[in-house]
């Protein structure tokens, strides 16, 4: 999303990351579908923004884009500048992106399994990355033990000799975590960390992370599709639908006064304590299928409030103080929260 002069104003002057016109494709070709377009976000240091939508909304594919983990084909279809620290990301080579990925950018992928490798122990996963890392104090094992005991995995000592079999699924993405953040990263990219947890160990992993935040003064990308856990975490948050951002601003005014109807449907759509509701809200349809996407705004089949004039692409306007959204007409009525 590409805010107007106001809006930039108000943000940070110098992020720690910025991702502008961000756009890739499934191919070099200009005319080859785009799996996330003119994607722009920015985040400040020992800042969290959340970034929210439906499955397939582009939210892991924007992710994998700046951390460069995306397959070969879609990383030569990838245009637009990831500047961290001033630097881009988009147009490093290996040697450079190996200076950066790993250890001043870290990430966490939803499924743990898929980031551990069976065959090889805890301990000799976790030394790999620590191996590249040339300042800390001890041994390697001394930091590798360190390293289980910040993110509370009891026995560290003796947990370090285990595979990831005979871990439960919340001591192996505290495992994944203890990887990211081992080598004290600046930018944590967690992609929907907490998805095969139970509601308890949830919560005990994001309190965790934020705990580790605030040590390490980090900076987090939260992608997720729970408003409760943006609620949480996250100081701003970023809409996606159909590959593009929708509307972004800091998360109370975005719970308190949604401006793009998505946002909304969204929002309804979480149950709260107080809801004598018998059925939930929901989101008529599907999200469209990446070769499918409607013209003018992506969202209008599927919207309470579509008229003639969605059918031609929404300007991005201003909707307050450090806001931005992507609607002919946006909404303008506060909502009660239960």
């Amino acid at each position: 999303m590409t805010f107007p002069a106001s809006i930039r104003e108000a943000s940070s002057p110098s992020p720690l990351l910025s991702v502008e016109d961000l756009t890739v494709r499934v191919g070099p070709e200009p005319d080859a579908p785009a799996l996330i377009e003119n994607v722009s976000l920015s985040i400040a240091p020992g800042e969290t923004l959340g970034l929210v939508g439906e499955s397939g909304s582009g939210k892991t594919t924007t992710g994998m884009a700046i951390m460069r983990l995306l397959p070969q084909a879609l990383d030569r279809g990838m245009h637009g500048r990831i500047l961290y620290q001033g630097d881009d990301v988009a147009a490093m080579d290996a040697k450079q992106l190996s200076g950066v990925r790993g250890g001043e950018i870290s990430m966490i992928l939803q499924d743990p399994m898929a980031s551990l490798n069976p065959v090889f122990s805890i301990g000799s996963q976790l030394k790999e990355g620590l191996r590249r890392h040339a300042t800390g104090e001890g041994s390697l094992h001394e930091r590798a033990v360190r390293a289980l005991d910040d993110v509370r995995i009891p026995s560290p000592e003796a947990r370090l000799a285990n595979f990831p079999h005979q871990m439960s699924g919340g001591m192996r993405q505290r495992v994944v975590g203890a990887i990211s953040l081992a080598r004290a990263p600046k930018l944590l990219i967690a992609d929907e960390p907490t998805t095969s947890l139970d509601v308890t160990i949830q919560y005990q992993f994001l309190e965790l992370l934020k705990a580790l935040q605030q040590r390490l003064g980090m900076a987090m990308l939260f992608i997720t599709h729970d408003f409760g856990v943006v609620a949480r975490m996250c100081d701003r948050v970023a809409v996606m639908y159909a590959g593009q951002i929708v509307e972004e601003g800091p998360v109370r005014d975005i719970f308190r006064r949604p401006a793009h109807w998505y946002t909304r449907a969204l929002l309804d759509s979480v149950p709260t304590v107080n809801s004598s509701l018998e059925r939930l809200p929901t989101i008529p349809g599907s999200p469209p299928h990446v070769g499918a996407r409607p013209q003018g705004c992506r969202f209008h089949p599927r919207c309470a409030n579509a008229q003639a004039r969605c059918q031609e692409p929404p300007p991005i306007t201003g909707a307050g103080t450090g806001r931005a959204v992507r609607c002919w007409f946006p909404l303008d009525s506060e909502r009660t929260i239960a």
